[in-house]
């Protein structure tokens, strides 16, 4: 099995080292191809119109300068890996979960999606933090739980037409309540805001406060307030079926 590597926090993150451990009790073709900088949030966004730089770190280590993870898994499977496609694309481990509607935004998830766009099995694992205690990040659960929760997807999964969001929880070990494979939480309103900024005129984009209501039985409320590893299987085709059948016809000129 080939396994290519990408992430969005960098390549030098801690969190792809962690990955790069549990892909290696997985294969030895291990392939990384990861941004030079910080993409958070770059969702699924490709660099369009703007020349990138790829360069080689070490042997079946590269970085895409001014690339997103979306960049680096085209870089990845069309150039770097062209004699062979790889055969999963492991995106992560991101520092923080990506639960919810923010997944939309997430470039961990966008990597994932793009490894499954081009034939791969896509998983984005992320690890969760406690942000009221810091943002100091324990990779101890990703080390212990997450090579078993892939093991398991690549062996029970057949599709292409389906990629994956994985949250590991922020807890001791043997307080991991188990996995669950669930939905995501859709939140009454998108939790991203306007945040001021102390530098007069300035602002950020930041997620000040989680909307409620949770479904207990959703991704958000297990893996923060439940310790579970969720695992939340995503389609490729985004088409709404019944909607689309009901309206055709009905809409016109």
């Amino acid at each position: 099995m080939r396994i290519l590597i990408t992430n969005d926090d960098g390549v030098d993150a801690p969190g792809i080292a962690v990955m790069r451990e549990i892909a290696a009790t997985l294969s030895d073709d291990v392939w990384v191809v990861a941004p030079d900088g910080n993409q958070s949030g770059a969702a699924h966004r490709f660099t369009f119109g703007r020349e990138l730089g790829l360069e080689r770190l070490e042997d079946r280590v590269f970085s895409v300068v001014g690339g997103s993870p979306a960049d680096c898994v085209v870089a990845g499977m069309t150039h770097v890996c062209k004699d062979r496609k790889p055969d999963l694309v492991l995106s992560g481990i991101n520092n923080g979960q990506n639960l919810g509607d923010i997944l939309n935004c997430s470039g961990t998830v966008g990597g994932a999606r793009e490894g499954a766009l081009h034939g791969a099995l896509g998983i984005g694992i992320s690890q969760g933090v406690n942000y009221e205690l810091g943002h100091e990040v324990d990779w101890t659960n990703s080390r212990e739980f997450a090579a078993r929760v892939v093991a398991q997807l690549v062996r029970e999964v057949k599709t292409r037409d389906a990629y994956f969001n994985v949250n590991i929880p922020f807890c001791a070990p043997e307080d991991v309540s188990g996995i669950r494979v669930v939905p995501f939480q859709r939140f009454a309103r998108s939790p991203m805001a306007y945040y001021a900024s102390d530098n007069a005129g300035k602002f950020f984009i930041a997620i000040p406060e989680t909307p409620t209501p949770l479904d207990p039985e959703h991704d958000f409320r297990l893996a923060m307030h439940g310790n579970a590893i969720t695992v939340t299987p995503l389609m490729l085709q985004h088409t709404d079926y019944e909607l689309a059948e009901r309206l055709d016809g009905t809409l016109g000129l």
